[in-house]
């Protein structure tokens, strides 16, 4: 039996850079700044396994509108979804082995439309990390064996559980978790 999606809408605390805000919709809207504007969710904290669910957006700004820090394993170890980042065109999950979205095996590039939902789908369980992007397999990793890490730097703000942008406002709705715990 499948368990009850969970609504994540209003325990989100701004923790660095620009704005972080509800919109009149009801959207999570996290606003440009220089580096990284950072929200941590203040709620319950998803456990592996879990699956999450979100629709995002850029706004305006030319990197990622979707930085989904999330926990991987027990133990701390902590990831981050990167969507759109490193100039605006690449998906990813920093860091695996020390190596952040942009070299490693999760590493892939395409387009993204400012203004243009993108709807997410993370599934976390065991040792595998999956990513759809508008339905489509974009990550399916199996970390069996390697290092989990967040990427040196701000991001470690928005650990155990937050969202992000890099120079770059974005909007996000829709946000939701469940257990996969049998």
């Amino acid at each position: 039996m499948d368990k009850a999606w969970i609504p994540l809408v209003d325990a989100w605390e701004g923790v660095m850079g620009g704005e972080v805000s509800v919109t009149d919709e009801g959207w999570l809207r996290l606003n440009w700044s220089e580096t990284l504007t950072g929200a941590k969710w203040t709620g319950a904290q998803p456990v592996p396994p879990f699956e999450i669910e979100l629709e995002a957006r850029r706004v305006d700004g030319t990197d990622f509108f979707c930085g989904l820090t999330f926990p991987a394993r027990g133990g701390g170890e902590c990831v981050t979804l990167v969507v759109g980042g490193w100039g605006g065109g690449l998906v990813g999950i920093s860091s695996i082995d020390g190596r952040d979205a942009s070299e490693n095996e999760t590493t892939l590039r395409r387009s993204f439309e400012a203004g243009r939902w993108y709807q997410i789908h993370l599934g976390c369980a065991g040792d595998r990390i999956r990513v759809r992007i508008d339905g489509e397999t974009v990550i399916d990793a199996d970390v069996s064996g390697k290092t989990l890490s967040l990427r040196p730097g701000p991001i470690a703000v928005c650990a155990p559980f937050g969202l992000a942008t890099w120079q770059s406002t974005g909007e996000l709705r829709n946000i939701r978790w469940r257990s996969c715990a049998g």
